[in-house]
Formats: C-alpha cells, sequence, structure tokens
C-alpha cells in the first residue's frame, strides 16, 4: 500500500490481489483534516475504485488507484469564482 499527502488529505491507495479471479483490483482510501493528531478522519473510506476492470499487476492497479484517488481530490478542491 502507498501513502501520500497532498495539502490536508493523505491518501492510501493500493493493488489488492482477487480470489475470485486472476488479477489485482485498485483500492482507495482518503483521509481529511483532523482535530486530533492521534484519529485519521476517513472522508473517503476503503473501496474498489475502476470497478470494471482487472488489472494484470499490483502495480498496474496500484496506478490507477492512485489516479482515481487524485481525481477524487481534485473534485472535492474549492472552485474559482
Amino acid at each position: 500500500m502507498a501513502t501520500e499527502t497532498i495539502g490536508d488529505y493523505e491518501i492510501d491507495y493500493s493493488g489488492v490481489h482477487m480470489g475470485d479471479v486472476d488479477g489485482w483490483a485498485a483500492w482507495v482510501t482518503i483521509y481529511g483534516p483532523s482535530a486530533n493528531p492521534m484519529h485519521r478522519n476517513s472522508i473517503v473510506p476503503a473501496q474498489r475504485v475502476a470497478l470494471e476492470q482487472v488489472f494484470e499487476s499490483e502495480a498496474a492497479a496500484e496506478a490507477q488507484a492512485h489516479q482515481v484517488a487524485l481525481a477524487m481530490l481534485e473534485e472535492r478542491a474549492p472552485r474559482a469564482p
């Protein structure tokens, strides 16, 4: 699992091996700001993304999960007037 901090957000993204088919799934969790430094505030709970895709490698699934996480954060960014 890879972790990246972007501003006040922390993203966890990974490729998870699927048991029912031969391949990997992309997974994302995003944590937002928290008043308590000992508590992570999950704003996007752990979830599979790119549901229609099964990846041939863990690295490919992780790369797609990272791209989806960045897009999710971009959607949360305030828009300029």
